[in-house]
């Protein structure tokens, strides 16, 4: 009796000693924390300090380009920047000769970085094309410029390849700030946001690619942050777990996205400005090809370049693609100079007809005409007839099929238009075309 009534005293004597480490145990895990983000904050200041050979994509553009900047505005300095992720998917990275996408696809290649980066226009003055939108923006950033404070943050939504990181290159350029890019699958978690949010510099723009590709948790802290520039970081776990707050320096973010149905209403409306890029017409397309071919060493005639612009599907990366191909073919079977017909002779080479179709948009027409009278007819059925996947037939072939006039997507499947047995060179039946009962 005597023992047990001794025991029970030291039992509670034990449990505040037990607490108290417990706590002493949390304080040091806070600690060490924070003092990791010092830490880290320290690194990124001092990475601040050293050559500018970090960041890829600022350097590329200052090593290449051909007019000094305007006098009154300091040029960007290069920062370190996250990596440039990949692009979409490794087949798209890849260039023609590796499997991966054709001559007139939209979509970036990595073997072509350095070459559109050297294109691309450094001022809003030299950007082609866009009126509407090159005008808005020239105010949003003058405006800015004048009150020296930050512009809003700018959303840039089109297809691909039609100048939304070129114009995100430009209103850095523009500012005479830094430019830090990354893209929205790069963005995993919301420390990884937190990390290079905190590193930015006052005034500096942080242009995400892709930005509807997001991580949902690394999207709702961007809410925060672009709304009041601050940011919680959460240290610990359970109810122990304490939100530190993080002021932010004013920094303007850019927005890339080809497809801005998928970006939330919140994270939608925190964007001041709004540019949506249309397709070029020919006329802006030849400005772009006398452009690049000055800056690549080509002699190009206009009715060359009138040529190149009618195949280039309205599509600024295509038309620059299609330079290149027409150059080499000018310079190994030809004087060197690209004419009218040494271009038709070159696209002949390379597949392009004059509605700019690729042998795979050939394919999927001629499949659909010939071998099922023009349709209607499944998707999955037009994949297995031309041997290709059916995102590649939906996300590659299609969309410029349905904007040329070519295939019309019916609730009973692909349907061919008058349009698309004329460039065929065939007849369509009467019924082609006719509406039923089940078509829009």
């Amino acid at each position: 009796m005597s023992n047990d009534g001794q025991a029970q005293p030291d039992d509670k004597n034990m449990q505040p000693q037990q607490d108290g480490k417990n706590g002493q145990a949390q304080r040091e895990g806070r600690n060490a924390t924070t003092s990791a983000m010092s830490a880290a904050r320290q690194r990124d200041e001092r990475s601040r300090e050293e050559p500018a050979g970090r960041d890829v994509t600022t350097n590329a553009m200052s090593a290449r380009a051909k007019s000094p900047p305007a006098a009154t505005r300091p040029a960007p300095k290069a920062r370190s920047g996250a990596a440039d992720p990949p692009e979409r998917s490794e087949r798209w990275e890849r260039g023609p000769a590796d499997g991966g996408i054709d001559i007139v696809s939209p979509m970036p290649v990595l073997a072509e970085r350095e070459v559109e980066a050297s294109l691309r226009p450094k001022r809003l003055s030299e950007f082609p094309g866009q009126p509407k939108v090159r005008e808005q923006l020239e105010l949003v950033l003058e405006s800015a410029v004048r009150r020296s404070r930050p512009p809003d943050h700018v959303l840039l939504s089109g297809p691909p390849g039609l100048g939304k990181t070129s114009l995100a290159m430009i209103i850095a350029t523009e500012l005479g700030a830094p430019i830090r890019v990354t893209s929205g699958p790069a963005i995993e978690r919301a420390g990884d946001l937190a990390a290079l949010l905190t590193s930015l510099g006052e005034g500096e723009v942080l242009f995400i690619d892709e930005i509807h590709r997001v991580a949902r948790p690394a999207e709702e802290l961007l809410y925060m942050a672009m709304e009041d520039f601050r940011v919680d970081v959460m240290v610990g776990k359970g109810p122990g777990a304490t939100a530190i707050p993080l002021e932010l320096a004013p920094f303007t973010l850019v927005g890339a996205t080809t497809r801005a149905g998928l970006l939330t209403g919140p994270l939608r409306d925190r964007f001041g400005f709004t540019g949506h890029l249309d397709f070029y017409d020919v006329t802006d397309l030849e400005t772009i090809l006398r452009r690049s071919a000055s800056l690549l060493g080509v002699a190009l005639r206009d009715d060359g370049g009138a040529e190149i612009a009618g195949r280039s599907r309205g599509t600024p990366r295509i038309a620059n693609r299609l330079l290149r191909r027409v150059r080499d073919f000018a310079e190994v079977r030809a004087d060197g100079v690209v004419t009218e017909q040494v271009a038709r002779d070159a696209l002949a080479v390379y597949d392009v007809d004059e509605l700019g179709l690729d042998r795979l948009d050939r394919a999927v027409l001629d499949a659909l005409v010939r071998r099922f009278g023009g349709g209607p007819v499944g998707v999955g059925t037009l994949g297995v007839a031309v041997g290709e996947e059916v995102e590649t037939v939906e996300e590659v072939a299609e969309p410029y099929l349905v904007r040329a006039g070519l295939l019309a997507r019916t609730p009973r499947g692909r349907v061919a238009t008058p349009a698309a047995w004329a460039h065929l060179g065939l007849t369509p039946p009467r019924s082609t075309g006719a509406a039923t009962l089940f078509d829009e």
